[in-house]
């Protein structure tokens, strides 16, 4: 699996690019799974639930299944896992795209818009392969117009081996 990471500060618009990008590979005929990484508890499961009582009773992984997808839910108690960790339990698909994790080490596109008020990433990080914003900015690398997505798809691509 290649993995490619889509990185920046909050309000920046790695969702939406994520959410563009994924539709205009998959139209490709490539298969993307996702990760997404959050500063906050995250829960499916809601109290009083089957299987949020399996979780309370002990249960280490938990699945939530139906018709039309399953969930796995599974409860680390302990330090948060790292990438690699998780992504060793995804399905093989063509490309993962990783939303976050923006110390990790992988190679990354940097969403960034000035009326964030960050810095760049990018000049801190030689993993950031390009950055895609709707600013006019001189980088050491190529600058990605972040509303093109058919374009930061092509260089993803590119620079993951999937793509000429």
């Amino acid at each position: 699996m290649k993995i490619y990471g889509v990185i920046g500060w909050k309000n920046s618009g790695k969702t939406s690019l994520m959410v563009r990008l994924v539709a205009e590979i998959t139209g490709r005929g490539f298969s993307v799974s996702t990760v997404k990484h959050v500063h906050h508890a995250v829960d499916l499961d809601q109290p009083g639930k089957d299987t949020f009582r399996h979780r309370q009773a002990g249960a280490r992984e938990v699945v939530l299944a139906s018709a039309d997808r399953f969930a796995l839910m599974v409860e680390h108690r302990g330090p948060e896992p790292e990438l690699p960790a998780i992504l060793a339990r995804l399905a093989p698909v063509d490309l993962v795209l990783v939303e976050g994790y923006k110390r990790d080490a992988h190679p990354k596109v940097e969403v960034w818009r000035a009326e964030t008020g960050q810095p760049l990433i990018q000049p801190d990080d030689p993993l950031v392969r390009a950055v895609a914003t709707d600013a006019a900015l001189s980088l050491p690398v190529p600058v990605l117009d972040l509303n093109d997505t058919r374009a930061v798809a092509d260089f993803i691509l590119r620079e993951a081996g999937l793509a000429v």
